[in-house]
């Protein structure tokens, strides 16, 4: 059964929150994070993405500037920008969007939990960016980010949550500049506390939904904290790692789509023929065409969309990983005609997440910079954890989950 904890937050007084509070290390490049954080001192990209400390030349993967973000901590602390609270607790972050509100329940999560096969990952990760993220952790002692789990509903979990949302008052409660509104409760009554750690233990497994690489670095060093402790009881703060749970019925998936460089030899023509080989295809005009179920995709080539639907027989049902429009797509366009074998790798492909429009795929195609681009219906949360539950690994760039969490809204400390 899945661990949860209290802990004693780190965090900003509520007149400095919405100043503190910034997108996630791994949305913004260091030149995006620099002007981003222009004029603002306070914004915890200075720790998160500390190369914006020196000039551009340095590199971010420099010792010191790692060393720099346990610096800028310490020096956040001393100011009193972050603030340790003086006892455990939970915490509530709240996110709207559209409209719509997602309540996720903030507290640390168990090393021994990765370990074990407990938290459940859809996604591999990569080392090079596990050893940054680790790095980052060992230097600051710190969870400066959350991770973005879920976990299958609790009616009595989200009771517990609905009613103190509706009796407390919002410690933070402000929208951030892209429209996002960040609400975030304070649950310092012992007993609600102890209700949630035993509501949350009858919960068989958690999944990571956002930020596999930043949960692997977590684990990984509070993992070599044991491994170096003689002394190790597993009461100590390193067994456990931050992270916010939304119940998987609040949560959806938004598409993530594909745009290539190159027809790969072949012409606009020669390409829809093989096309229809596999999918009936349905020129739709110059208006974009937003796919409509599962395994039917829109394509924008030579300034027009178009209808992609595959082919009975071209995909298994019963094949978790086969059945998923990523995977169709991946096998039956990417590699069989356009020549992408590597996702991972190959230079001739770029993701755009669905947040940016599909009137994004049109504009990079448009200018010239791509050949075509291909639209995909978004994935399922069952199909997330069906996979997850199943051991199975999901191609690379699935799913995409808006909204991202603002860094800086509370921090655990080991």
């Amino acid at each position: 059964m899945a661990i949860l904890k209290p802990f004693r937050g780190v965090r900003p007084p509520r007149e400095l929150a919405s100043k503190v509070a910034s997108r996630p290390y791994d949305v913004l490049n260091s030149a995006e994070a620099r002007v981003e954080a222009a004029g603002n001192e306070q914004s915890l990209l200075h720790l998160i993405k500390p190369e914006i400390n020196f000039f551009p030349e340095v590199d971010e993967h420099d010792p010191k500037v790692y060393e720099k973000a346990a610096e800028m901590f310490t020096l956040f602390r001393q100011r009193r920008w972050l603030i340790e609270d003086d006892k455990e607790m939970y915490y509530i972050y709240a996110q709207t969007m559209d409209g719509v509100t997602q309540y996720g329940l903030v507290g640390c999560a168990g090393v021994a939990d990765y370990m074990d096969g407990v938290i459940l990952k859809h996604e591999l990760t990569r080392a090079d960016k596990e050893e940054d993220r680790m790095k980052h952790v060992r230097i600051t002692s710190a969870n400066l980010e959350p991770v973005f789990f879920t976990y299958r509903a609790v009616p009595e979990l989200d009771a517990v949550i609905s009613q103190w949302v509706e009796s407390h008052e919002a410690e933070y409660d402000f929208t951030s500049v892209d429209g996002i509104g960040h609400h975030f409760w304070v649950i310092d009554d012992d007993e609600v506390i102890n209700v949630i750690t035993k509501l949350f233990a009858t919960i068989p497994n958690t999944y990571v939904a956002d930020g596999h690489h930043r949960t692997a670095a977590a684990a990984l060093v509070g993992n070599e904290r044991r491994k170096a402790n003689p002394n190790h009881t597993g009461k100590e703060e390193y067994n456990y790692f931050l992270a916010v749970h939304f119940p998987d019925n609040q949560l959806r998936i938004i598409d993530y789509n594909r745009v290539v460089k190159d027809l790969n030899g072949l012409t606009p023509a020669e390409l829809l023929e093989k096309l229809k080989v596999n999918f009936a295809v349905e020129r739709k005009g110059p208006e974009i065409y937003k796919p409509a179920a599962l395994h039917n995709f829109g394509m924008y080539l030579g300034g027009e969309w178009y209808s992609l639907t595959a082919k009975p027989g071209t995909f298994n049902d019963s094949d978790p990983i086969g059945v998923l429009d990523v995977t169709i797509c991946s096998n039956l366009i990417l590699k069989d005609i356009l020549g992408i074998e590597n996702l991972r790798t190959d230079k001739r492909i770029d993701f755009v997440g669905g947040i940016r429009g599909l009137g994004e795929l049109s504009r990079r195609v448009d200018s010239g910079e791509m050949a075509v681009a291909f639209a995909l219906y978004p994935v399922s949360m069952k199909q997330l954890m069906d996979i997850a539950d199943t051991g199975n690994i999901m191609p690379p760039k699935t799913t995409w989950f808006e909204p991202k969490l603002r860094s800086g809204l509370v921090v655990h400390t080991f």
